[in-house]
């Protein structure tokens, strides 16, 4: 699903002066993040139920739209890091944390696993989250820029460092294969584990100032601001939930509604173009050949993205409909032919 995305918040935060509670503005962008990743998982749930026209989280917008979102996860989750063990690891702390986050990983597979057992999450953006937590933690004290120059090498190893062992599937976690493995949020170490570097370097040098500021002093008083700070510490119970809500929730819509009617019709046509043109058919006659078909289908209530299965009567009437389309389309005078551009 997209990319999936979370932060679980340290029990308490400190920074570089002594006594400091937790600042109240990152638990706020972490809030803000988290309805980003909301309206993202409506999107796709949106497609996902064919009630829109097609899934628009899966198109290249809804891709880069679920990258920003996940980066800025793991870019937190590294001012997190700071803010929790900046002072010194505290093993109790941190062991509690990771054992949260791992068990809502673990709970996220297994959930994955019944729902879309072809593309199960076995590494997203919870499993990255744990093992960036642990593979962060020396960097919290060694020099900032050494930290910064392993985020920059984890950031571009997937764009240098390719090898065909690496394509096996006990190493996807890396992200460093050519193989793309089919699963619903994949969120692999590289390079995804240099943003979590960037994150502690932004907190190294950007905590110590910002408590300073007006903006780290800030407390909310309206209560959009109390409850974007709540959601903002208890972001992993939300992550948990919100996505089993938002599907249920729309399930419910599309029972009563229906599907829409022409979901899937983009995808229909560029299947259509492609068999048309892999079996000898001009191309801009495939094209407009595949709008004439759909629409027939249409019209007819053949067009099927549902489920419902056809009758023999019904399969022959919709291969005849689009025999009769392409066929007055290959005899069509050349000037009445026009390229299909909508």
């Amino acid at each position: 699903m997209l990319t999936e995305a979370a932060i679980v918040p340290p029990p308490t935060a400190s920074t570089a002066r002594p006594g400091q509670g937790r600042l109240p503005v990152i638990d706020a962008a972490r809030a803000t993040a988290l309805a980003a990743m909301a309206g993202y998982h409506t999107l796709w749930d949106l497609g996902y139920l064919r009630l829109t026209v097609e899934n628009y989280a899966l198109t290249p917008l809804g891709h880069r739209a679920a990258e920003t979102i996940a980066g800025t996860f793991l870019l937190l989750v590294g001012v997190g890091l700071v803010l929790m063990n900046g002072r010194g690891i505290r093993p109790r702390a941190t062991l509690i944390r990771l054992g949260r986050i791992g068990g809502a990983a673990l709970l996220v597979t297994l959930g994955t696993w019944v729902a879309f057992p072809d593309a199960f999450v076995f590494f997203g953006i919870l499993h990255c989250i744990a093992l960036a937590s642990v593979l962060g933690l020396p960097f919290l004290f060694l020099p900032v820029s050494v930290a910064a120059f392993a985020a920059a090498l984890v950031l571009a190893a997937p764009l240098v460092l390719h090898a065909a062992f690496l394509d096996a599937p006990a190493l996807f976690f890396l992200g460093l294969g050519a193989v793309m493995p089919r699963t619903n949020d994949y969120v692999p170490l590289f390079p995804w584990f240099g943003l979590v570097l960037a994150g502690i370097v932004l907190g190294r040098i950007g905590l110590p100032r910002l408590a300073a500021l007006r903006l780290g002093a800030w407390t909310p008083r309206s209560r959009l601001g109390r409850c974007a700070t709540f959601a903002g510490r208890h972001s992993l119970v939300i992550y948990l939930i919100h996505q089993p809500l938002l599907l249920g929730l729309l399930t419910a819509v599309v029972s009563v509604t229906g599907p829409n009617p022409h979901a899937g019709l983009r995808a229909f046509r560029a299947d259509y173009v492609t068999i048309c043109t892999r079996t000898g058919g001009e191309a801009p006659l495939c094209r407009i050949a595949a709008r004439c078909t759909s629409d027939a289908l249409l019209r007819e209530d053949l067009f099927r993205e549902d489920g419902r299965p056809y009758t023999v009567a019904e399969q022959v009437r919709a291969h005849d409909l689009s025999q009769q389309c392409y066929g007055a389309l290959e005899h069509a005078p050349i000037n009445a032919v026009t390229p299909d551009r909508r």
